[in-house]
């Protein structure tokens, strides 16, 4: 009886979540942290590094480059979603020193130094992967959160939808949760950073419980706060992975 209440209420909850979504006519590639140009190079990344480089496919390596020029031009031209906005100084930055690396692939695959063209494309590759981390979420579970989290601080709060937010709370609670229970050892990366990632892991869910809390008033201020508050402890969880 108790697992089938549990499932009845996360089914309703998911249900409230998705009324809410709705309403906010979020498009969904606006809250997915992901750029599809990035996506897409990867096809040609993949075999230029895993198959021509390693073998030294020197004529391979050079057939890639119109290729390359084509996916690095969308690149270029591609924006960030709304939830990666706060990406976009990092993104833009590291966006010059991908097209710097592959001007420096486009010359050596011109000329017949090979050992210029395999440190070429070790250098497409890298700043390949940099564009990558600039974008990955830190985990899963804190980009889900997130995902919530952008369409209240950025659709609902400046309208002051707090009936709307207050029928997100649960979810963000679940979501929150789930951030508190994420494994340590799935945390190495962050070293001693692990006690930190505890404290602000505990203090993002309580902040998510107070705003339920306070959402319940008729004080629209202290709402207000509350919201910010939430998002303050979101952005210091998510600022130990940067």
């Amino acid at each position: 009886m108790k697992k089938l209440f549990s499932t009845l209420f996360l089914l309703a909850v998911i249900l409230n979540f998705s009324v809410s979504y709705a309403q906010t006519k979020v498009d969904q590639t606006e809250i997915t942290s992901s750029v599809q140009e990035l996506t897409d190079f990867h096809d040609i990344i993949y075999p230029m590094w895993h198959d021509a480089y390693p073998s030294k496919d020197y004529e391979k390596l050079k057939s890639y480059v119109p290729m390359i020029k084509s996916s690095v031009e969308s690149i270029n031209k591609a924006k960030l979603p709304g939830i990666l906005r706060d990406k976009q100084t990092a993104w833009t930055s590291q966006l010059a020193e991908l097209n710097k690396a592959a001007e420096n692939y486009y010359k050596a695959a011109a000329g017949n130094d090979n050992n210029a063209l395999l440190a070429a494309a070790e250098g497409l590759h890298s700043g390949y992967e940099k564009m990558v981390r600039v974008i990955r979420p830190a985990i899963k579970e804190i980009d889900d959160f997130h995902q919530t989290l952008y369409i209240i601080y950025h659709k609902l709060l400046p309208d002051k939808k707090f009936s709307e937010i207050e029928g997100m709370t649960d979810i963000l609670i679940t979501k929150s949760q789930a951030i508190v229970n994420y494994p340590h050892d799935k945390l190495k990366r962050l070293g001693d950073n692990v006690v930190k990632f505890d404290a602000s892991a505990k203090k993002l869910y309580s902040s998510t419980v107070s705003l339920k809390e306070v959402l319940k008033g008729n004080d629209p201020e202290k709402k207000k706060v509350a919201v910010e508050s939430m998002h303050s402890a979101y952005e210091e969880l998510d600022a130990l992975f940067k």
